[in-house]
């Protein structure tokens, strides 16, 4: 059943051919394959989420913005105010997040500005929790 013998002899004596009959563990593997995913029950996961009804809330005015520039030589200006120092930075980020309507920030960095200038300013506004804060670019390349 699982060895085939019996080879017609050729000039080198008996030919034995010692293969194995693979048909039956094929049938077996496939039997066993339909068992599996039977067994394996349904996955049915729900996500319940309550959706509010109807049109939603129109915005009519929107939120202020405050620009934060970044120069190539490293001073920022907020609003076209140029800021002295970094202690300027963070008192106006301090007054940003203490109104009551949430601000925009917008970030322009020069594409000549040093990373590290823009780095401080992304810290600063994490530290005072600004949570809209978008990044504006030009559209010039870079040479």
């Amino acid at each position: 059943m699982a060895m085939t013998t019996g080879l017609p002899e050729d000039e080198d004596g008996p030919g034995n051919l010692a293969e194995i009959n693979t048909t039956p563990l094929i049938d077996v593997m496939l039997v066993l394959l339909i068992m599996l995913i039977i067994t394996i029950p349904v996955q049915t996961h729900a996500v319940k989420i309550d959706l509010p009804s109807g049109p939603p809330p129109v915005s009519t005015t929107p939120p202020p913005v405050v620009t934060v520039v970044v120069a190539a030589d490293g001073s920022i200006r907020w609003n076209d105010e140029a800021l002295p120092d970094h202690a300027a930075l963070e008192a106006h980020l301090a007054e940003l997040t203490k109104v009551a309507t949430p601000m925009e920030l917008h970030l322009q960095p020069d594409a000549q500005a040093p990373y590290a200038q823009v780095a401080e300013v992304l810290a600063a506004a994490q530290r005072h929790g600004v949570t809209k804060l978008g990044i504006v670019g030009s559209n010039e390349p870079t040479r």
